[in-house]
């Protein structure tokens, strides 16, 4: 059992008074109106808190192509050894669609087969990386749909680890947004997406291979960082995009699109300028009237009108609880409009737990490690090179 300490907060400025007095806050000038696409199903989410900003036909189920490779990336990399070698076998030579080219019995690190699967959407790298981490194409698919339940992916079904049409392959813009905003959280995963050009040894020539991302977004739009294009024939064009700005990253998704490319632009800016990310709690700030401190910083975006719709509540645990042992003392919840939209623990003011950093050591190295692994430089001048060019090709 616990006991509860209500406090009503009647503006985000006496919100803030709840820890450290008065504050000021800037808001979108107006209130939101509605944005439209082309899309048969979009969807627009802020990657921090995982609130979905917009969304139009997105809980319907439909085929999403090689957006289907961003749970095959995340799925390797949670599962797989990134320094690994993959071999190629004659049914990963075989797929047919988009191609990295692989030869058969030729070996490439994890690290660097990810950069051809998810920059150049490679349905070769695709099996290949299925059937080195789950044994099989089949086990893999399996740990892929392991997954999408994991993350309460209510519409989606995956059997295959590539997006090429098959029934029962399927999933909704909702629940990619809701898959990209936790991926995107990796920092292996992060990397690769945000990567326009990837330099990787050639086993068969003195030449190397050279990745070209084929997401046009990372040229076209200021603060672009992300993420997948998708193409079949059943499935028409289909795009998830992400950008950063102000300390804000957003994901946009759209299937079956004529006109992807300006769509994502609008629903970004619509984005950033009607929901700008508030932070709410701070971590290490003192409770008014109380022992406690923050343990955690908290930011969601808001619109202008939501201001006076936010409260938050301080849960304290018994002391019999192992939440309790552990050194919480409680959490601090947020809701807006009677729904819970997030939670930060709460700490003695003096507690050591306050002083531990809210980025793991151990992501840390895993990037250093899979930037070890992927053999990753600074940019050579040819990759330079490559890239003003795309940029002169694509914005102008």
């Amino acid at each position: 059992m616990f006991f509860e300490k209500f406090k009503r907060i009647t503006a985000l400025g006496l919100m803030f008074a709840l820890m450290y007095g008065t504050s000021s806050i800037s808001y979108a000038s107006a209130t939101p109106n509605s944005v439209s696409t082309h899309a048969r199903a979009s969807a627009l989410m802020d990657v921090e808190s995982g609130r979905l900003l917009y969304s139009s036909n997105g809980d319907t189920s439909m085929r999403i192509a090689s957006l289907t490779k961003i749970m095959t990336a995340i799925v390797a990399i949670e599962h797989g050894k990134l320094t690994d070698m993959v071999k190629t076998s004659k049914r990963a030579v075989g797929k047919e669609g988009s191609s990295i080219y692989l030869q058969l019995g030729e070996k490439m690190s994890l690290s660097n087969m990810l950069y051809g699967l998810m920059l150049r959407s490679g349905n070769d790298a695709a099996t290949a990386i299925a059937e080195h981490v789950g044994g099989t194409e089949e086990g893999f698919v399996h740990l892929m749909n392991e997954k999408a339940v994991f993350l309460g992916l209510k519409q989606t079904q995956f059997k295959n680890p590539h997006g090429l049409d098959e029934d029962g392959h399927y999933s909704s813009a909702n629940d990619l947004a809701k898959l990209t905003a936790y991926a995107l959280k990796n920092d292996v995963f992060a990397e690769i997406v945000r990567t326009r050009v990837k330099k990787v040894p050639n086993p068969h020539e003195k030449w190397e291979y050279s990745y070209i991302n084929k997401n046009k977004m990372l040229a076209m739009y200021e603060g672009a960082d992300g993420v997948k294009t998708g193409y079949t024939k059943k499935s028409l064009r289909c795009l998830v995009s992400s950008a950063t700005r102000d300390g804000q990253q957003l994901v946009a998704v759209t299937i079956n699109d004529g006109d992807d490319w300006a769509d994502h632009r609008k629903m970004l800016d619509w984005g950033f300028m009607h929901y700008p990310l508030h932070q709410l709690a701070d971590k290490g700030q003192p409770i008014a009237d109380s022992s406690y401190a923050i343990g955690q910083t908290f930011k969601y975006p808001l619109e202008k009108q939501e201001a006076s719709a936010v409260q938050s509540k301080l849960v304290l645990y018994e002391t019999t609880t192992t939440r309790f042992a552990l050194g919480e003392r409680g959490s601090l919840e947020w809701y807006m409009n009677g729904l819970k939209i997030g939670a930060v623990p709460v700490y003695d003011a003096g507690s050591r737990r306050l002083q531990l950093p809210e980025t793991s050591q151990r992501a840390i190295e895993s990037l250093a490690e899979f930037k070890k692994a992927s053999g990753q430089k600074e940019r050579s001048v040819q990759s330079q090179s490559i890239i003003k060019v795309m940029d002169a090709l694509l914005v102008h």
